[in-house]
Protein backbone atom coordinates (compact mmCIF):
# COMPACT_ATOMS: atom_id res chain seq x y z
CA UNK A 1 0.00 0.00 0.00
CA UNK A 2 2.75 2.40 1.38
CA UNK A 3 4.68 1.45 -2.18
CA UNK A 4 1.34 2.76 -4.56
CA UNK A 5 0.85 6.16 -2.84
CA UNK A 6 4.66 6.80 -3.31
CA UNK A 7 4.98 5.34 -6.72
CA UNK A 8 3.98 8.50 -8.56
CA UNK A 9 6.44 11.01 -6.16
CA UNK A 10 8.82 8.36 -6.44
CA UNK A 11 8.29 8.73 -10.92
CA UNK A 12 8.53 12.60 -10.41
CA UNK A 13 11.90 12.08 -8.49
CA UNK A 14 13.49 9.85 -10.51
CA UNK A 15 12.62 12.09 -13.81
CA UNK A 16 13.91 15.43 -11.93
CA UNK A 17 16.91 13.68 -11.03
CA UNK A 18 17.55 12.61 -14.97
CA UNK A 19 16.53 16.59 -15.56
CA UNK A 20 19.17 17.76 -13.62
CA UNK A 21 21.39 15.22 -14.54
CA UNK A 22 21.36 15.81 -18.04
CA UNK A 23 21.38 19.96 -17.48
CA UNK A 24 24.61 19.54 -15.48
CA UNK A 25 26.04 18.09 -18.15
CA UNK A 26 25.35 21.05 -20.34
CA UNK A 27 28.36 23.35 -21.35
CA UNK A 28 28.30 27.37 -20.87
CA UNK A 29 27.35 29.83 -23.19
CA UNK A 30 31.04 31.46 -22.91
CA UNK A 31 32.17 27.53 -23.67
CA UNK A 32 30.07 27.35 -26.77
CA UNK A 33 31.24 31.01 -27.97
CA UNK A 34 34.61 30.78 -28.10
CA UNK A 35 35.11 30.36 -31.49
CA UNK A 36 32.99 32.39 -33.65
CA UNK A 37 34.69 31.82 -36.88
CA UNK A 38 31.86 29.84 -38.55
CA UNK A 39 29.50 33.72 -38.67
CA UNK A 40 31.98 34.81 -41.39
CA UNK A 41 31.78 31.32 -43.48
CA UNK A 42 28.04 31.61 -43.25
CA UNK A 43 28.22 35.26 -44.04
CA UNK A 44 30.32 34.34 -47.02
CA UNK A 45 27.64 31.43 -48.30
CA UNK A 46 24.64 33.88 -48.33
CA UNK A 47 26.79 36.79 -50.09
CA UNK A 48 27.14 33.83 -52.49
CA UNK A 49 23.89 32.43 -53.01
CA UNK A 50 22.25 31.27 -56.14
CA UNK A 51 18.61 31.04 -54.35
CA UNK A 52 17.12 34.48 -52.94
CA UNK A 53 17.89 33.81 -49.01
CA UNK A 54 16.89 36.28 -46.27
CA UNK A 55 18.96 36.11 -43.09
CA UNK A 56 16.46 37.28 -40.23
CA UNK A 57 17.98 38.98 -37.79
CA UNK A 58 18.93 37.88 -34.00
CA UNK A 59 17.91 38.91 -30.52
CA UNK A 60 20.70 38.80 -28.75
CA UNK A 61 19.33 37.18 -25.42
CA UNK A 62 17.12 34.79 -27.41
CA UNK A 63 20.00 33.75 -29.52
CA UNK A 64 22.39 33.10 -26.31
CA UNK A 65 18.94 31.14 -24.76
CA UNK A 66 18.95 29.28 -27.99
CA UNK A 67 22.36 28.08 -28.38
CA UNK A 68 22.51 27.23 -24.99
CA UNK A 69 19.50 24.78 -24.91
CA UNK A 70 21.17 23.53 -28.36
CA UNK A 71 24.12 22.69 -27.09
CA UNK A 72 26.28 23.21 -30.44
CA UNK A 73 29.19 25.77 -30.70
CA UNK A 74 29.29 28.72 -32.94
CA UNK A 75 32.25 27.23 -34.71
CA UNK A 76 29.56 24.58 -36.25
CA UNK A 77 27.19 26.10 -39.14
CA UNK A 78 24.57 25.17 -37.18
CA UNK A 79 25.96 26.92 -34.13
CA UNK A 80 26.20 30.13 -36.49
CA UNK A 81 22.88 29.71 -37.83
CA UNK A 82 21.01 29.62 -34.65
CA UNK A 83 23.23 32.16 -32.45
CA UNK A 84 23.77 34.70 -35.24
CA UNK A 85 20.50 34.15 -37.30
CA UNK A 86 17.19 34.58 -36.25
CA UNK A 87 16.29 31.61 -38.93
CA UNK A 88 16.76 31.99 -42.94
CA UNK A 89 14.16 32.37 -45.19
CA UNK A 90 15.13 30.69 -48.50
CA UNK A 91 13.44 31.10 -52.32
CA UNK A 92 10.99 33.65 -51.25
CA UNK A 93 10.46 31.44 -47.83
CA UNK A 94 9.84 28.20 -49.11
CA UNK A 95 12.32 26.69 -47.31
CA UNK A 96 12.58 27.79 -43.18
CA UNK A 97 15.82 27.05 -41.75
CA UNK A 98 15.58 26.94 -38.16
CA UNK A 99 18.26 29.71 -35.95
CA UNK A 100 17.16 31.78 -32.44
CA UNK A 101 13.38 32.55 -33.72
CA UNK A 102 12.52 35.88 -35.18
CA UNK A 103 9.03 38.10 -36.46
CA UNK A 104 8.89 36.03 -40.03
CA UNK A 105 10.05 32.68 -38.00
CA UNK A 106 9.04 32.67 -34.38
CA UNK A 107 10.63 29.05 -33.92
CA UNK A 108 13.94 28.59 -32.48
CA UNK A 109 15.53 24.89 -33.53
CA UNK A 110 15.65 24.30 -30.01
CA UNK A 111 12.63 25.40 -28.78
CA UNK A 112 10.88 23.45 -31.86
CA UNK A 113 12.46 20.21 -31.22
CA UNK A 114 11.66 20.12 -27.20
CA UNK A 115 8.23 18.19 -26.50
CA UNK A 116 8.78 16.39 -30.60
CA UNK A 117 12.15 14.45 -30.62
CA UNK A 118 13.43 15.18 -27.10
CA UNK A 119 11.96 16.05 -23.63
CA UNK A 120 14.67 18.09 -21.63
CA UNK A 121 17.77 20.42 -23.50
CA UNK A 122 20.34 18.36 -23.07
CA UNK A 123 18.70 15.33 -23.75
CA UNK A 124 20.42 13.17 -27.59
CA UNK A 125 17.45 13.15 -29.76
CA UNK A 126 16.70 10.41 -32.64
CA UNK A 127 16.66 12.74 -34.84
CA UNK A 128 16.61 16.73 -34.19
CA UNK A 129 14.51 19.11 -36.84
CA UNK A 130 16.42 21.61 -38.74
CA UNK A 131 13.86 23.20 -41.06
CA UNK A 132 10.62 23.09 -42.95
CA UNK A 133 8.78 24.23 -46.54
CA UNK A 134 5.78 25.83 -47.00
CA UNK A 135 3.97 22.48 -48.27
CA UNK A 136 4.60 21.06 -44.78
CA UNK A 137 7.72 18.85 -45.54
CA UNK A 138 10.38 19.02 -42.64
CA UNK A 139 13.83 17.91 -42.49
CA UNK A 140 15.66 16.63 -39.57
CA UNK A 141 19.63 15.67 -38.97
CA UNK A 142 19.27 11.83 -37.95
CA UNK A 143 20.22 10.92 -34.34
CA UNK A 144 19.99 7.10 -35.00
CA UNK A 145 16.26 6.88 -35.25
CA UNK A 146 15.77 7.24 -38.77
CA UNK A 147 18.64 4.96 -40.01
CA UNK A 148 22.38 3.76 -40.03
CA UNK A 149 23.06 7.08 -41.70
CA UNK A 150 24.50 9.36 -38.16
CA UNK A 151 24.59 12.76 -38.83
CA UNK A 152 22.83 12.59 -42.69
CA UNK A 153 19.81 15.16 -42.75
CA UNK A 154 16.78 13.48 -43.72
CA UNK A 155 13.14 15.02 -45.75
CA UNK A 156 9.74 14.12 -44.27
CA UNK A 157 7.73 14.11 -47.24
CA UNK A 158 4.36 15.11 -47.92
CA UNK A 159 3.92 13.31 -50.67
CA UNK A 160 4.78 10.35 -49.49
CA UNK A 161 5.17 10.44 -45.25
CA UNK A 162 8.13 9.06 -45.36
CA UNK A 163 11.70 10.11 -44.03
CA UNK A 164 13.75 9.70 -47.23
CA UNK A 165 17.67 10.08 -46.85
CA UNK A 166 19.55 13.33 -48.64
CA UNK A 167 23.05 11.87 -48.36
CA UNK A 168 23.87 15.18 -46.72
CA UNK A 169 25.08 16.40 -43.55
CA UNK A 170 23.90 19.91 -42.49
CA UNK A 171 26.70 22.04 -44.03
CA UNK A 172 25.91 19.77 -47.18
CA UNK A 173 22.58 20.36 -46.69
CA UNK A 174 22.67 24.38 -46.41
CA UNK A 175 24.52 24.52 -49.67
CA UNK A 176 22.16 22.54 -50.83
CA UNK A 177 19.30 25.20 -49.90
CA UNK A 178 21.01 28.17 -50.63
CA UNK A 179 22.52 26.80 -54.02
CA UNK A 180 20.92 23.71 -54.82
CA UNK A 181 18.42 23.28 -58.07
CA UNK A 182 15.35 23.78 -55.54
CA UNK A 183 12.87 23.43 -58.92
CA UNK A 184 14.06 20.48 -59.52
CA UNK A 185 13.63 19.30 -56.14
CA UNK A 186 9.96 20.06 -55.48
CA UNK A 187 9.35 19.28 -59.30
CA UNK A 188 5.43 18.77 -59.81
CA UNK A 189 5.01 20.35 -55.98
CA UNK A 190 5.20 24.39 -57.26
CA UNK A 191 1.56 26.52 -58.34
CA UNK A 192 1.77 28.97 -60.54
CA UNK A 193 1.99 31.92 -57.73
CA UNK A 194 3.81 29.93 -55.10
CA UNK A 195 6.23 32.77 -55.10
CA UNK A 196 4.24 35.22 -54.33
CA UNK A 197 2.20 33.65 -51.77
CA UNK A 198 5.36 32.15 -49.80
CA UNK A 199 6.92 35.61 -49.44
CA UNK A 200 4.05 36.49 -47.06
CA UNK A 201 3.46 33.15 -45.81
CA UNK A 202 4.62 33.33 -41.81
CA UNK A 203 7.05 30.72 -40.81
CA UNK A 204 5.11 29.15 -37.92
CA UNK A 205 2.45 28.64 -40.63
CA UNK A 206 2.33 26.18 -43.71
CA UNK A 207 -0.20 25.12 -46.53
CA UNK A 208 -2.26 22.26 -45.93
CA UNK A 209 -3.70 20.68 -48.99
CA UNK A 210 -6.77 18.79 -50.08
CA UNK A 211 -6.52 16.37 -51.49
CA UNK A 212 -3.89 15.16 -49.36
CA UNK A 213 -0.66 14.82 -51.19
CA UNK A 214 -0.07 11.71 -50.45
CA UNK A 215 -3.21 10.42 -51.96
CA UNK A 216 -3.60 9.18 -55.04
CA UNK A 217 -6.51 12.13 -55.77
CA UNK A 218 -3.67 14.44 -54.74
CA UNK A 219 -0.58 14.04 -57.40
CA UNK A 220 -1.59 16.55 -59.32
CA UNK A 221 -1.34 20.11 -56.70
CA UNK A 222 -2.54 22.41 -59.15
CA UNK A 223 -6.28 20.67 -58.40
CA UNK A 224 -5.74 20.56 -54.35
CA UNK A 225 -7.37 23.02 -52.38
CA UNK A 226 -4.98 24.95 -50.08
CA UNK A 227 -5.28 26.43 -46.85
CA UNK A 228 -2.59 28.05 -44.27
CA UNK A 229 -2.40 25.97 -41.00
CA UNK A 230 -0.42 26.79 -38.21
CA UNK A 231 2.91 24.43 -38.64
CA UNK A 232 2.45 22.71 -35.40
CA UNK A 233 -1.32 21.54 -36.01
CA UNK A 234 0.63 20.33 -39.48
CA UNK A 235 3.37 18.41 -37.66
CA UNK A 236 1.09 16.62 -35.03
CA UNK A 237 -1.49 15.76 -37.98
CA UNK A 238 1.09 13.99 -40.27
CA UNK A 239 2.71 11.94 -37.45
CA UNK A 240 -0.55 10.49 -36.75
CA UNK A 241 -1.57 9.99 -39.87
CA UNK A 242 1.82 8.01 -40.43
CA UNK A 243 0.95 6.24 -37.35
CA UNK A 244 -2.70 5.48 -38.42
CA UNK A 245 -1.47 4.52 -41.92
CA UNK A 246 0.97 1.88 -40.73
CA UNK A 247 -1.51 0.14 -38.88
Amino acid sequence: MILKLYKPVLLLLLLSINVCLAQSNMRTLKELTVDVSARDMLKQEISTAKNKSIILPANENKAGEALYQAQVTSRSLMGAVIYFTGGILIDNGWIRLLGSGSNMLPRSLPGWNKGKTFNNFGDRPGYLLIADDAIGGFFAVNGGALGADMGKVYYLAPETLKWESLNKNYSDFVDFCLNGDLDKFYESYRWKNWKKETAVLNGDNVYSFYPFLWSKEGQDISKSSRKVVPVQEHYDFTLSTISQLSK
